[in-house]
Formats: C-alpha cells, structure tokens, sequence
C-alpha cells in the first residue's frame, strides 16, 4: 500500500492558482503593465541601463497617456516598492481633499453627498508628485529621460483602445456641451475616434515638455526632479488647476458647481513614505499600503482563509471559490465600515489583521452565500457605515422580499 501524501494546506491549493495570468520567467529583466506601449516603454528603460524605479516612472507615464479612459496625470499612484536588500515601502500617492471640501460646504449647496463626478470631487492630483518622488529617492535617471516616453506618444499620438474609444463615446455629448477642452482632444473632428485611431494629445505633451525643461535647467538630477515637481504644485500647472476648478461645470446632481479644490491645496501637498500593512501567507510576507486604500482588505482575506479547512478542495473548485466570495464580502464589509484616513479617524487596522479576529469572521461564513452586508467589530467597537451604504443595503433587502 502507498503512504498516503502529505496533508495539503490552505496555502497549497490557493498560490498556485491564486492569479489566471500567465507566469513568465526571465534572465535581465521584466516589465508589468496594462498596456503594450507601456510596458515596451519600461523594457526600453531597463535596456538603456535604468534601474527597476525609472522603468516604473517611465511606464506610469505613459499609461497616463495611452489610457485616458483608466488613469491620468490628474489622478492618484500608491506605490509598493522594495530596493534590494532594503524592506518593502509604500508612497501614499493619494491626494488629499481640498481645504474647503467640509460637511457644512456641501449642506450650504444643498447637498448630502459628494458628486460622483465634476469639479466638487476633484482631489489633489498625487500621481505626478509620487512619480518624482520616487524618481527622486530610488532611481537614477533625470526627469526629462523618463518623462520622454510618454511625450512621444501624447505628441505623436497612439493607437486608441476599444474600451477607450466606447468610453469617449459614451460621454460624447456630455464633452460637446460642457467640457469644450476635453472634446477638443478625444473628439476630433467632433466625432468619437473609432478603435485603432492615431489619437494625440498636444495639449498634454506640451505640459509635460514644459515640466521637463524645468527640470533640465539644473545640472543636478534631484534638484531638477524638484523644480518639477514645484512647477507642478507651485507654478504654472497648479495656477491653471486653480482656475479652471473656479468655473462651474455640470456634474452628476445634474446641476453646475464650481470646484473648491485651489492652488494652495496643491501647494501645500506632499507624497509620504511609511512602512506597509503586511501578513504572512503561503510562506511569504504580503504588503499591501494603509487604510487610506483599500489594500489592507486582502491581507483580512488571506488572514480569514489561512484558517479555513480547504485541503482537500480542487482549484477553481465550488467550495474553494465559496470560501474565497464569503470572504471577499466580509473583508469589504470592513473596509466600508472602517477604513479612512488614519491622520483623522481611528483606523483598528492592528485588531482587523489579527489572527483573534480573522477566526471571529471566520466563522460567520456558512454553507451557503451571504448576501448581508456584515462588518465586524473589531476590540469591541460598533461599525459605522455611511448612511447611503445603508439605504443601498434597505433597498437591496425590499427587492429581494418583493421578489
């Protein structure tokens, strides 16, 4: 008779499956992105002798380029990264809410939430700042190097993407009526640009030559990737940020508002660097950054699984994906419930990690799906969800009873 293998761990049946991308090996180098462009963009910078941080700065650069539909130089970047032979960092990339986008300036417009989209949810754009900061401190080349990838093809144009072709024309008419500038670039000709379109952007790689020559005037590298960044948040690009958040647009209340992002907000930001929220899972140390971000929601998913009796489940399995949903609901009840931004609200995330809690929600997933929305409690406290999470939750519960 055979000797019976060894018992399989939770950690067995999930690494090996836990992603449907291929794995790739290489001897020099690698290079990850959503878009083709990109990723070319970081392997060009790695063969020229940049190190794995320019290729990454290189890379976002351009993605803020060739997909104007997911990203931009408006939005936010929170960066993982290890050195070699360093720990692993986090960059908070988000930006901050304007000053003077309190409660009470929101009730003045007659408002309980914050629109979904117009100038009243605009933040202060992180990613170009986290970029130079990280150029800065982890890698090698200047500004303009880096910056060169993502002129070329905002200047000389990329071939546009299905998904983003359908998402310029799904916003066709909202372009024409209110945004004059954004039609001016994504419809030319005032036509949506079909699929595989040459698409430019000369407004953007303008901006961008602008930043580089800045940065070109000073000999030294870290002070030219300064006097970017401060051209950025100081000069020129926050002056025009300013302005144009001054001018009411139409936005989804359905009416028009002006921004109260400023300026100064701009120039009072800083990108900070903190160590990450980190569990051990399959043998291996998962970094995710802070509660600010929603990253810490799948280390709670991986602290819940490791504790679950999943042996002898097969990948792709009905039970093993069961356990994987409940627990993916449970992670996010918590996040709604209690993740923020630790500088103002009290964050538990030490109890939300812990091995005593993680067995607490362990046991509320059950033989059969969930469809509660359940924070948990964690050290005792009692959960505080946002009041239109509420209504949502009511409503989804009246229609599955009228059903």
């Amino acid at each position: 008779m055979s000797a019976r293998p060894p018992r399989a761990t939770i950690s067995d049946v999930i690494a090996p499956d836990f992603t449907t991308r291929p794995e790739l090996t290489g001897t020099h180098a690698m290079v990850a992105s959503t878009h083709w462009l990109a990723t070319a963009s970081g392997a060009a910078v790695l063969e020229r002798g940049g190190n794995a941080f320019d290729a990454a700065v290189a890379t976002g650069l351009v993605l803020h380029v060739v997909e104007p539909h997911l990203n931009g130089l408006g939005g936010d970047v929170p960066v993982i990264g290890c050195a070699a032979g360093g720990s692993p960092f986090v960059l908070s990339g988000q930006g901050t809410s304007p000053a003077a986008a309190t409660p009470d300036a929101f009730t003045a417009l007659g408002l309980d939430h914050v629109p979904g989209t117009g100038l009243l949810a605009a933040v202060v754009p992180g990613a170009f700042g986290t970029w130079m900061d990280l150029l800065a401190r982890y890698g090698t080349w200047r500004a303009s190097d880096v910056m060169a990838y993502a002129i070329g093809y905002a200047r000389h144009g990329h071939p546009l993407l299905r998904q983003a072709s359908a998402t310029i024309g799904a916003v066709r008419d909202l372009f024409a009526a209110h945004w004059p500038t954004s039609a001016a670039v994504y419809l030319p000709g005032g036509e949506v640009p079909a699929p595989g379109t040459l698409l430019r952007n000369v407004a953007l790689a303008e901006t961008l030559e602008r930043l580089a020559a800045v940065a070109d005037r000073h000999a030294d590298r870290e002070a030219g990737i300064e006097a970017a960044r401060a051209a950025f948040y100081e000069g020129f690009v926050a002056e025009e940020i300013g302005r144009f958040a001054a001018s009411p647009v139409l936005d989804s209340t359905g009416a028009a508002h002006r921004g109260l992002l400023t300026a100064d907000d701009l120039a009072s930001w800083r990108v900070r660097e903190e160590a990450p929220a980190t569990v051990e899972f399959a043998g291996r140390t998962i970094a995710k950054t802070g509660p600010w971000g929603q990253g810490p929601a799948l280390l709670q998913q991986l602290t819940l699984l490791d504790g679950m009796d999943l042996a002898d489940t097969r990948p792709g399995s009905a039970e093993l994906v069961h356990a994987v949903v409940e627990g993916a609901k449970l992670a996010f009840a918590d996040r709604d419930a209690w993740y923020g931004d630790p500088d103002h609200a009290d964050v538990p995330l030490e109890e939300l990690l812990s091995p005593e809690y993680a067995s607490q929600r362990r046991a509320l997933v059950g033989a059969t799906a969930s469809d509660e929305l359940r924070p948990g409690s964690p050290g005792g406290r009692e959960p505080r969800l946002a009041r239109r999470a509420l209504e949502a939750e009511a409503a989804s519960r009246s229609g599955a009873a009228a059903s």
